[in-house]
């Protein structure tokens, strides 16, 4: 649901970071933002609820490329983590060109994983998206702390569709960005089909 804005030549595309409650997306993104060029990249928005923020903000990757003399902005965005707020999950996910799925990887998360990937996969559906047929990523988060479980383990009850997987520590950063690549290219190659 790429837009396109002719006066600025720019395709403009929304990633969506999804996950349960307190897995990393927030952190995924405020590392992004640190770490990325002043005038590459437009204000971080921040929507806080009592218990939960919805993050925002655009960024103009130039190493990217163009497609047909336009440059590609992405637009990132998180969604709260709790149940709770499900109709801020769905609002946040109309108009959606990729969803990378941040997973905690501590072992007492995995109910949490798979409850969250459940959840996004019914509000995906309900608003006439496939999640297989959409650019999609996994990234395995918090790898740097004890307790975690193998990837292998992560994958078999995670990854069945053998989507593109990161491991990551978005708290270091390691992981991040290629996490935020991949599902920047498969949303590219998918407008390249498009075009």
């Amino acid at each position: 649901m790429s837009f396109i804005n002719y006066a600025s030549r720019e395709i403009n595309c929304k990633i969506v970071y999804y996950g349960p409650g307190l897995c990393g997306k927030t952190t995924n993104l405020q590392h992004i933002y640190a770490t990325t060029a002043p005038e590459a990249k437009g204000k971080m928005i921040s929507l806080a609820t009592e218990t939960e923020r919805t993050l925002f903000f655009d960024f103009l990757p130039l190493a990217l490329g163009e497609i047909k003399g336009f440059k590609t902005r992405f637009h990132l965005y998180t969604v709260p983590g709790q149940v709770f707020y499900d109709a801020s999950r769905k609002l946040i996910l109309k108009g959606v060109d990729g969803i990378i799925f941040v997973a905690d990887s501590q072992e007492e998360r995995m109910d949490a994983n798979i409850e969250s990937l459940e959840n996004l996969r019914e509000n995906l559906t309900e608003q006439g998206y496939d999640l297989d047929k959409l650019p999609f990523v996994i990234q395995y988060n918090k790898r740097d702390l004890p307790n975690v479980l193998p990837v292998d383990e992560l994958r078999s009850q995670l990854n069945l569709t053998n989507v593109p997987d990161f491991e990551a520590s978005a708290a270091t950063g390691e992981g991040v960005f290629e996490t935020l690549k991949a599902a920047a290219k498969l949303i590219l190659t998918d407008l390249k089909k498009a075009r």
